[in-house]
């Protein structure tokens, strides 16, 4: 079975499981498919929904989770998104598709920065912005947002994060424990700048590292 018939089912499997509900992902998911965004020795396990190795250590996250944060993220297009920790760039290129317009991206390890630039010109994704630095202060220049996606396990919510959103902006970030558990956090931003925050439940994400996460 080639790789796009397994990625076929596993995007089926995810629909027939609720976790994937809208057919905005579903086209999304089917576009660019996790294995175009891995190593080549790890290809032919990117259909399995489990987190996979990428350069530095660090991974890209099982399909089940990402199809749940998109889906709590509600983007739409012409939404202006940021995501903190680009990681292997998969993630960033479904929103790309999702917003039909510029995605921002911030990853710290230059290792994985110009990874997932590989990646997603490989993939012929042309909207997403890929820039080096603290994810935990945001990216200013370009706020405010409509939503923030965090792929990193945070100690607290940063505020500068909360700052950067515009009002009824959501802001999608696991909160809790260093490379354990947290709990995957929906943070809205009224229009009087105070927040309503939902928890979804437990998650495992790589910790954040930076002025407003971890420290190193």
């Amino acid at each position: 079975m080639d790789l796009d018939e397994l990625w076929r089912r596993t995007v089926e499997n995810l629909v027939r499981e609720g976790l994937i509900r809208s057919d905005s992902v579903r086209r999304a998911f089917l576009k660019y498919p996790r294995y175009l965004f891995v190593e080549e020795r790890y290809k032919k396990y990117a259909h399995l929904d489990e987190p996979l190795p990428i350069p530095a250590g660090q991974t890209v996250s099982a399909p089940h989770m990402v199809a749940i944060m998109l889906e709590l993220a509600d983007l739409m297009p012409g939404m202006k998104v940021l995501e903190i920790g680009t990681g292997s760039g998969w993630n960033a290129a479904l929103m790309a598709e999702l917003v039909k317009t510029d995605v921002y991206t911030i990853e710290r390890i230059l290792e994985l920065v110009e990874f997932a630039r590989r990646n997603l010109q490989r993939a012929g994704v042309k909207n997403v912005h890929v820039i080096s630095g603290d994810g935990s202060k945001g990216l200013p220049p370009t706020a405010p947002y409509d939503r923030i996606i965090v792929t990193a396990g945070a100690p607290r919510v940063p505020e500068p994060l909360v700052e950067q959103l515009k009002p009824d902006g959501k802001l999608i970030i696991p909160v809790g424990s260093y490379h354990l558990w947290q709990n995957l956090l929906e943070v809205t931003k009224k229009k009087d700048g105070s927040v309503k925050v939902k928890n979804h439940g437990g998650v495992a994400f790589v910790p954040l590292i930076g002025e407003f996460g971890w420290k190193e």
